[in-house]
């Protein structure tokens, strides 16, 4: 809300009001609703859930101060209202927005506060602005540092997001909603919307831009954060760290001439493989380890020196049992799908077996059925 235009365009002032609405209810809702209301069988993060809600409630709090600066209040000096307003975003959104990108990997508890205070010299330099009523400390000065922190941040998250990822499948054979390309999306979509918020000379097109671009991050958000499963058997040592991480390249080399039990094949065979446990859904590294009487640390490492990861190995384990399962229903001539079949394999959705299936037979999941189809 920009220009004076915009408080005098209705149509604008309705969907002004209606998206800081919408983020208030979101806000409220995850802030209060304890189970899931979108996807019911997946259990988030009750932290996650707070720190989405905060962002939500802080978006309606900044409509609610670009309109009273707007009409009650510095209505007859445009440069401090704006510098007021704009650094008010900056300072109390971003962070939060930080907070819930770094809550929503759960392989290490990461620290959100340095990031809060990298937000101290914007309030300097607005505060520098607004004394001298210079637009370059409030506006240029500010937005220049703030780009170079989310330069930074980003390069930091994607870094984040591959530890991430490679933990994951080293940890987990289910990877639904946890694999990591959404939060990679979302925060494209937030560079996206800054460029959008930040180069708007208050021309009408962009304010209602940015107005629909902000139902669709409480949209995005709302759906990733209700997705994405909670790993509850994660453990964290004295200092928030995880106590199992995915191994680096030096851990991997290392960890060939690691001194593990020698019997762990046998052990994988007897416990898993024969009595058929990979069929679980959701079977993590832990829970095998368990079954198994080893621990994560030794299974881990008997995984890394057989060149593969856990994820390979269950999902490997799973295409092979499909495979076995299609040929005998095909040769009883009993009816069944590909969907039914991949779910009684352990795989909690059909695009997740298609992919694994894919990787592992290097066809279609379709391809391949018709090669196994008796010729006329």
């Amino acid at each position: 809300m920009y220009a004076t235009q915009s408080l005098q365009d209705i149509l604008f002032l309705i969907l002004y009001g209606g998206v800081a609405m919408l983020a208030l209810l979101a806000g409220i809702y995850m802030a209060l609703r304890r189970n899931n209301g979108i996807i019911s069988d997946v259990n988030s993060s009750s932290e996650l859930r707070r720190w989405t809600a905060a962002f939500f409630i802080m978006s309606a709090l900044s409509h609610v101060w670009w309109y009273v600066l707007g009409v009650y209040w510095l209505t007859d000096d445009r440069l401090v209202r704006n510098i007021v307003a704009v650094n008010l975003d900056h300072i109390a959104l971003v962070p939060l927005v930080m907070a819930l990108l770094l809550r929503m990997l759960q392989d290490r508890r990461r620290r959100i506060w340095p990031w809060v205070l990298t937000q101290l010299p914007i309030a300097v330099f607005a505060g520098v602005g607004i004394a001298t009523h210079d637009g370059f400390y409030g506006f240029d000065v500010t937005t220049y540092w703030q780009v170079a922190v989310m330069v930074v941040f980003v390069a930091y998250y994607i870094h984040a997001l591959i530890r991430y990822g490679r933990w994951l499948r080293h940890n987990y054979a289910d990877l639904e909603h946890k694999e990591v390309w959404q939060s990679l999306l979302f925060v494209v979509v937030l560079f996206l919307v800054y460029e959008v918020y930040f180069t708007n000379p208050g021309v009408m097109s962009r304010e209602y831009l940015a107005q629909f671009n902000t139902i669709v991050i409480i949209v995005f958000l709302l759906w990733r954060v209700e997705s994405l499963q909670q790993l509850d058997d994660v453990k964290e040592d004295d200092e928030g760290a995880i106590v199992v991480e995915a191994p680096t390249e030096a851990d991997e080399a290392e960890s060939a001439n690691s001194p593990i039990p020698s019997n762990i094949g046998a052990l994988l065979h007897k416990y898993c493989e024969t009595p058929g446990l990979y069929l679980q859904h959701d079977l993590t590294l832990a829970q095998l380890s368990e079954c198994i009487g080893t621990n994560r640390t030794y299974l881990g490492t008997y995984f890394v020196q057989q060149g593969i990861t856990y994820n390979v190995y269950i999902n490997r384990l799973r295409i092979e049992y499909f495979e076995q399962a299609y040929i005998k229903a095909i040769d009883s001539d009993r009816p069944f799908t590909a969907q039914q079949l991949a779910f009684k394999c352990g795989f909690r959705s059909y695009s997740t077996f298609s992919s694994a299936f894919k990787q592992f037979k290097g066809q279609t999941v379709t391809a391949w059925m018709k090669s196994q189809s008796p010729e006329d």
